[in-house]
């Protein structure tokens, strides 16, 4: 692998198209560029279009979409599950699309983990071999592997169930499993496509919040795919989302929501509280009062201290991460964007 990126980004896509049907494997010959007239085809199909967009190291990436969009094509493009028709796709800095076959299979098994909406369990290995399977494949051995694989267990919460079978597990401790085994390879880069949709809204919830909750340990980089709005806002740092195979934009929640770059994001964000997606910052008054009644965090979701506001006698003062003083939040401006949006 050469080609070297010039972002720092950990994972890169640079003009990436994925084309199907009976001519999809005709338009790039030649380099080729496609126009309109050659992707209206009935015998090209656009999965992908034209993507360019960057991962940073540690950050959850969600991409969104609805059905049809291109967004688990563009995931499976991302780990050369699927073969790109065009573009490059940059990790760590070098082109995935020039390593081999052998190379592609020795990097999804050290340093990227999958997890999909159906978990695909080994309904004859315990949890612990499930847990275990990849470090099998890579030839790990038998101690070595269940030490790791307790490890990745007892970080989901499954301690104890060590020797249950999938049969025996709820559709969320299955998820758990498929989650525990995708990180027992520590991986450098993470993919999850939809992987709490299959899920009841209270053990999705519940998934939700231990997904974070790993994060905050591993702080890994992640691509996660989902339709859902409100569980991108509560896990993403970064939103993409995609149209006809396209990316429309790029950003926060709160530049989806309050910036959006095209009618389409208008209208795929348009029914969103304002108070999920607005940060205290956004809102906040400049000015520093002496008697302030508590604090929040400047990051901190509107919805999120709108009670701790309810209940305040005075306005309370903003801190950045550090617990700097920044600005003043009130009553009223928390009201504002609750109540009026």
């Amino acid at each position: 692998m050469v080609m070297m990126a010039t972002a720092a980004a950990k994972l890169a896509c640079r003009s990436v198209w994925k084309l199907y049907g009976a001519r999809g494997g005709d338009v790039f010959r030649h380099g080729r560029i496609p126009d309109e007239a050659m992707l209206a085809s009935p015998d090209v199909i656009t999965a992908v279009r034209d993507v360019s967009l960057e991962v940073n190291a540690g950050e959850i990436f969600v991409i969104m979409g609805l059905s049809g969009s291109g967004k688990s094509t563009l995931v499976r493009c991302m780990s050369r599950l699927v073969e790109p028709s065009a573009g490059q796709i940059l990790f760590n800095g070098s082109d995935l699309l020039a390593a081999s076959p052998r190379e592609m299979i020795e990097i999804r098994r050290h340093r990227m983990g999958m997890v999909f909406q159906h978990f695909a369990l080994l309904p004859h290995l315990s949890v612990l071999g499930n847990v275990g399977f990849p470090l099998e494949v890579q030839g790990v051995p038998r101690g070595k592997r269940d030490a790791r694989a307790r490890e990745m267990v007892e970080l989901v919460g499954l301690a104890g169930r060590e020797a249950d079978y999938p049969h025996q597990l709820s559709g969320g401790q299955q998820q758990r499993v498929g989650i525990a085994r995708s990180l027992a390879v520590e991986p450098e880069l993470w993919f999850l496509d939809e992987p709490f949709s299959a899920l009841d809204p209270l053990i999705r919830r519940e998934m939700q919040d231990e997904f974070m909750r790993l994060q905050g340990t591993l702080h890994k980089t992640i691509v996660f795919i989902t339709h859902d709005f409100d569980e991108a806002i509560r896990l993403a740092d970064r939103i993409a989302i995609m149209k006809d195979g396209r990316i429309e934009q790029t950003g926060t929640p709160e530049d989806l929501v309050m910036r959006p770059a095209t009618p389409y994001v208008a209208e795929f964000t348009r029914d969103v509280p304002k108070g999920k997606v607005l940060t205290v910052a956004a809102i906040m008054a400049p000015d520093l009062v002496a008697a302030a009644d508590g604090e929040v965090r400047g990051d901190a979701r509107i919805a999120a201290v709108a009670a701790r506001l309810r209940e305040a006698t005075a306005p309370v003062a903003v801190v950045d991460g550090e617990g700097r003083r920044v600005g003043t939040l009130t009553r009223d401006a928390v009201a504002d964007v609750m109540l009026r949006g």
